[in-house]
C-alpha cells in the first residue's frame, strides 16, 4: 500500500462567513502526481493553499478538521510555518522570480532556511547546478547565472521558480495552474518536467485543462462546490467515472 504524504479529514474552511470547503476527505500518495480538477470556484486552489497554510495570510480565514503532511497535523499551534513551507513548496499560476540573479533566486530559500553558516561558495554552486539540472534548465542558463531572472522567458522563469524550492529538499510540491501563463510549447515542456520529478517529490497540481490532467497526473481528484466528489487513478476517473457529476464535468456538460 502506498505511503500517504498528505491527508485531510473533515476539512472545512471559511473566508469570513463564506464556506469554501465542506468536510473534505482527501489523500495524496507519496511520490505520485495528483491533479485537482473542477469548475472555477469549486475550492481547488483553496484546498491547495490550505496544505501549506498560505490562506491564513488573509487574516479572515477559519478552518476546522485535520490536515496532515507525512503524518504530522500541520494545523496545530505548535507548527512552525517556516518549517512547514520548507517541507511543502508552492508554485503559482504566473512565474514570480525575485528581482535577483538566476543564481540568487535558486539559493534564496536555501539561505533563508539553513541553520548553519558554514556552507562554502563551492557548496552553493553545487546546489545551484543540481537544482537547475533537475528542472532541465542548467544547459540553457549556465552561462547566464548572474543575469536578472526577470529577463528569462516565461517558461524559464517558471522552471526557475520550481528550482528555487529544491535546495531545501521539500517533500511536497503544490502547483496552482503552473502552465496557465505559458504557450503550448512551453506548457508541454513544463509537463514533461513535472512528470520527470515524480517519485522524488509528491506533486499536487491544480488544473482547468482536462487534457493536461490526463497527460500529467497519475491520480485525479474532482471537486464541486467545495466538496471532494471523486478520487482515483486518472485513466479510471476519465474513462469510467463513478458519479454523474464527474462525467458531466469531464465531458463538458457541467452547467
Amino acid at each position: 500500500m502506498a505511503e500517504i504524504a498528505v491527508e485531510t479529514r473533515k476539512l472545512s474552511l471559511w473566508y469570513g462567513t463564506f464556506q469554501a470547503l465542506f468536510d473534505v476527505d482527501f489523500r495524496v500518495k507519496k511520490g505520485m502526481i495528483t491533479s485537482l480538477i473542477g469548475p472555477s470556484g469549486c475550492g481547488k486552489s483553496t484546498l491547495l493553499r490550505t496544505i501549506n497554510r498560505v490562506n491564513e495570510r488573509l487574516g479572515y480565514v477559519r478552518t476546522r478538521g485535520t490536515v496532515e503532511v507525512m503524518g504530522e497535523d500541520i494545523l496545530g499551534e505548535h507548527v512552525e510555518l517556516a518549517r512547514l513551507r520548507k517541507e511543502v513548496g508552492m508554485v503559482f499560476q504566473r512565474p514570480n522570480p525575485l528581482p535577483l540573479s538566476v543564481r540568487d533566486n535558486v539559493l534564496f530559500s536555501h539561505r533563508l532556511h539553513r541553520g548553519d553558516t558554514s556552507v562554502t561558495k563551492a557548496d552553493e554552486e553545487d546546489l545551484v547546478e543540481d537544482a537547475l539540472r533537475q528542472v532541465l534548465l542548467w544547459d540553457d542558463v549556465k552561462d547566464r547565472l548572474d543575469r536578472k531572472a526577470t529577463r528569462l522567458s516565461l517558461e524559464e522563469q517558471q522552471k526557475l521558480c520550481i528550482a528555487r524550492l529544491l535546495p531545501v529538499k521539500p517533500t511536497v510540491l503544490l502547483m496552482d495552474e503552473p502552465t496557465s501563463a505559458l504557450d503550448p510549447k512551453a506548457t508541454k515542456a513544463l509537463e514533461e518536467l513535472i512528470w520527470g520529478l515524480r517519485g522524488a517529490y509528491t506533486i499536487l497540481i491544480v488544473t482547468h485543462n482536462m487534457a493536461q490532467a490526463r497527460r500529467a497526473s497519475e491520480e485525479c481528484a474532482f471537486m464541486l462546490m467545495g466538496k471532494m466528489m471523486e478520487v482515483g487513478p486518472t485513466d479510471g476517473l476519465f474513462l469510467a467515472p463513478r458519479l454523474p457529476e464527474t462525467a458531466d464535468y469531464i465531458e463538458g456538460r457541467y452547467g
